[in-house]
C-alpha cells in the first residue's frame, strides 16, 4: 500500500475527485492548505527597507491510501486532471504505507480499502 499526497488548486477538486472516482480510486480526505513552492525570480522579503509578507496561496491537499498496483493510475488521473499549465499547479508525493487497520471491524492490509 501506498500514501499519495496531492497538493492541487482548489478550483481543480471536483474534476480531479470525479476522475478517481471515475478510475475505481475511491476514498480520500481534503484538507484546505496554504503554501507555495519554489519561487521563480527575485522575490526579496524587503523592499525600499520595508519588510512584507509573502502571499501563500490556497491549495487543497488530498490524501489516499492505495494498493501498490494502483499508484501510476492514481497519479496519471491526478496529472491529467490537476495541471492547468500554469505555475502553482501543486506537487504529488507517495509515501509507503506499512499497514493499515480499520477500526469498526479490525480487518487489515488491503481489505481496508
Amino acid at each position: 500500500m501506498k500514501k499519495i499526497e496531492a497538493i492541487i488548486r482548489p478550483i481543480r477538486l471536483e474534476i480531479v475527485k470525479a476522475a478517481l472516482a471515475d478510475a475505481g480510486i475511491a476514498g480520500m480526505t481534503a484538507s484546505d492548505v496554504r503554501g507555495a513552492g519554489r519561487p521563480t525570480g527575485d522575490r526579496s522579503p524587503h523592499f525600499r527597507g520595508g519588510e512584507y509578507v509573502i502571499y501563500l496561496p490556497p491549495k487543497v491537499k488530498l490524501e489516499m491510501v492505495v494498493r501498490d498496483e494502483d499508484v501510476d493510475l492514481a497519479i496519471e488521473v491526478i496529472l491529467e486532471n490537476a495541471r492547468t499549465g500554469e505555475e502553482g499547479d501543486g506537487k504529488i508525493f507517495v509515501i509507503p504505507i506499512a499497514g493499515a487497520e480499520r477500526i469498526r471491524t479490525g480487518e487489515t492490509g488491503d481489505a481496508v480499502l
